[in-house]
């Protein structure tokens, strides 16, 4: 009778909402194809640490609808070193674990890729909230991110309408903007401000006093974190439109809560089709989503795949806010 084989499952670095759909899709996946399946808690860190846990089907049956990670996750410094992944090597060496399924984004799949080049199998999935992953169309986690932060402003617009205000609401980004492309065209905001873009705030307070003239009196500005903290433009907006100015840090409630449907079917289509993959001999991929369809594609090209800036959204909400 042939051995088992084990598979190995982690989440790594900032947790994402359908992380957990993607982990049980993976387990369940993986079973199905006849893989006995390790769970490795907090990430890099955890396989370190030989942090380890079977898993079964029963124990993921639940968890879909969680936000967060049952796996949890972390970040190591020790890990990308050279000692640091030749030790991880020879613990799932040890521990007989020849495969890993890894869900996070550039710098989990980076250290997933370094594993494979030491003998170990690997598939990944892009879970990050910042869709910043430019190989696959949408990644784990930002469709709830978005969500989230259109839920949040169009409360704060209420307050910021009630008091005839301007409203700097700040969201997650450092280098892709898209969550505030997203959210702002989706809330109907009066302008964006992301890295992708030269932002002129002059023309900005500009536009938002053209529409205070139409009788417009309540303005929401949506900020990428890539771009700076709110209170960083505070002061200049208000003396730039003479209109009292506020501002928001959305933070972490972009991370937590019930992932969106939307959410739950990538991560568990994505999973799914990680377990299929292993199964196939189709390793050293990431599965993404192009035009509604699931790929495994190389790790190392979906690395290299420049994400792409949805233009002609930025230019159609610069249209409509005027």
């Amino acid at each position: 009778m042939p051995k088992t084989k084990k598979v190995g499952i982690l989440t790594s670095g900032g947790d994402a909402p359908g992380m957990n759909a993607a982990i049980r899709a993976s387990v369940r996946g993986a079973i199905h194809f006849g893989y006995d399946v390790i769970g490795i808690n907090r990430g890099y860190a955890g396989l370190l640490d030989e942090d380890f846990t079977p898993m079964n089907s029963l124990m993921v049956k639940d968890i879909m609808g969680k936000g967060g990670t049952i796996l949890k996750t972390s970040r190591s410094d020790y890990f990308p070193t050279e000692a640091g992944l030749n030790k991880a090597t020879d613990i799932l060496n040890t521990f007989g674990i020849d495969s890993l399924i890894v869900i996070g984004g550039d710098g989990s799949l980076t250290g997933a890729l370094e594993l494979h080049r030491r003998g170990i199998d690997i598939v990944g999935m892009p879970g990050t909230i910042d869709n910043d992953f430019g190989a696959s169309d949408y990644t784990i986690g930002f469709d709830t991110a978005v969500t989230t932060a259109i839920d949040a402003i169009m409360k704060i617009r209420d307050t910021t309408f009630s008091h005839n205000r301007i409203n700097i609401v700040q969201v997650m980004g450092r280098t892709c903007g898209d969550i505030a492309l997203y959210t702002g065209f989706s809330c109907g905001a009066d302008a964006i401000i992301i890295p992708e873009k030269e932002n002129n705030l002059e023309e900005m307070c500009e536009t938002i006093l053209r529409g205070r003239d139409k009788h417009a009196l309540a303005s929401i500005i949506v900020l990428a974190e890539g771009c700076g903290s709110y209170r960083d433009y505070l002061q200049e907006v208000q003396e730039l439109t003479g209109v009292t100015t506020k501002g928001t840090n959305l933070g972490y409630i972009q991370r937590g809560g019930s992932p969106t449907h939307f959410d739950r079917n990538l991560a568990s289509y994505m999973g799914f089709k990680a377990a299929e993959a292993l199964h196939k001999g189709n390793t050293k991929t990431v599965i993404v989503q192009r035009n509604g369809k699931y790929l495994a594609v190389p790790i190392e090209e979906a690395l290299a795949t420049k994400k792409e800036f949805n233009q002609e959204m930025f230019d159609t909400m610069n249209i409509l806010a005027r």
